[in-house]
């Protein structure tokens, strides 16, 4: 088992509406693309200050194979709508997990 780890630190000012926009349209929309199983969002409180809020959010899925169907077919257009959206306004970084026990 796998986990696509995306942080991303936005800020304050917008956080409320990137929040809806992020669990109403592109969370929905990088699930309906079938490569991952399910997600969980965490808000990340070892990162709280005055200037942003941090939010990690955690894609489940089984084999390699499904997160490079995701980067090659999927992955540009869905990041460039989240830049397009509030560009200057974030911080992202995305790490690949491979659960141990």
């Amino acid at each position: 088992m796998f986990i696509y780890s995306v942080t991303i630190a936005i800020d304050k000012n917008l956080e409320k509406e990137w929040l809806e926009w992020m669990i109403q349209k592109h969370i929905p929309d990088v699930m309906n693309t079938g490569c991952f199983l399910k997600y969980n969002i965490y808000q990340v409180y070892s990162a709280l200050s005055e200037d942003v809020s941090t939010y990690n959010i955690q894609y489940l899925f089984e084999k390699i194979e499904d997160l490079e169907k995701y980067q090659k077919e999927f992955a540009s257009q869905l990041q460039k709508e989240h830049k397009d959206k509030f560009e200057g306004k974030f911080v992202a970084t995305r790490t690949v997990l491979k659960k141990i026990q």
